[in-house]
């Protein structure tokens, strides 16, 4: 008995980089290609057309890229499994594309064999993950996302960026100075910072703090 083939639909804006790839998998036993796509517009209309197991999904493409592909396909209810391919691993691009609806997220210098591998785990529903991908996922789960500042430390903050003491910070703010002491901890701890002045610092290059314009004469 025939074992039926993997659909594909791939997706890419560099003719050479789709050329290949649907070479290489029309070429492979158990695989079937049904069609190519330059732009994300073009793979949203023939996903409903076709019907592919899996579409293998470039992210930076013009007009509709991938992101905003994945996005469309998961709102119009396609059972299509996307696997990304492409060159960037960076967090910019893995997340966003998990989080849109993504399979998996492979990078386009893997070897051939693992291609065909994680395109069979993806129409089997596994996630695929590449190293690089996996062990930044790894990082950022062990790694805490950083604890915004409250309403309240950000105006201490910008009372003592402004050069001002505990002192006349807990009386411009009506609270005690105990109290401002209190939040300068806490600001450190979120900051990851050890005094006033490298917090200050750190305010600014974080973009939580903004330096003021000189008045006009």
């Amino acid at each position: 008995m025939t074992e039926t083939p993997i659909r594909l639909l791939v997706a890419d804006d560099h003719p050479v980089v789709r050329d290949g790839l649907s070479t290489m998998f029309a070429s492979a036993p158990g695989f079937e290609v049904l069609g190519e796509a330059a732009d994300g517009a073009t793979v949203v209309r023939l996903a409903e057309e076709l019907a592919p197991d899996v579409i293998l999904m470039d992210l930076r493409m013009p007009g509709m890229d991938g992101l905003t592909a994945i996005t469309e396909l998961a709102k119009r209810g396609s059972t299509a499994r996307v696997l990304v391919l492409t060159t960037y691993d960076t967090d910019a691009h893995v997340l966003p594309a998990i989080e849109a609806g993504a399979t998996g997220y492979l990078l386009k210098d893997s070897p051939r064999e693992d291609l065909l591998r994680g395109v069979r785990a993806a129409a089997n529903g596994e996630t695929v993950l590449s190293p690089s991908v996996a062990a930044w996922l790894v990082n950022r789960v062990r790694t805490p996302a950083p604890r915004p500042l409250s309403q309240r430390e950000l105006e201490v903050l910008e009372l003592v960026a402004a050069g001002n003491t505990n002192r006349e910070a807990a009386v411009k703010l009506f609270i005690t100075e105990a109290t401002v002491k209190s939040h300068l901890l806490n600001i450190y701890g979120k900051l990851g910072v050890g005094d006033r002045a490298a917090a200050v610092a750190e305010a600014f290059n974080q973009r939580l703090l903004t330096p003021e314009a000189p008045e006009s004469p």
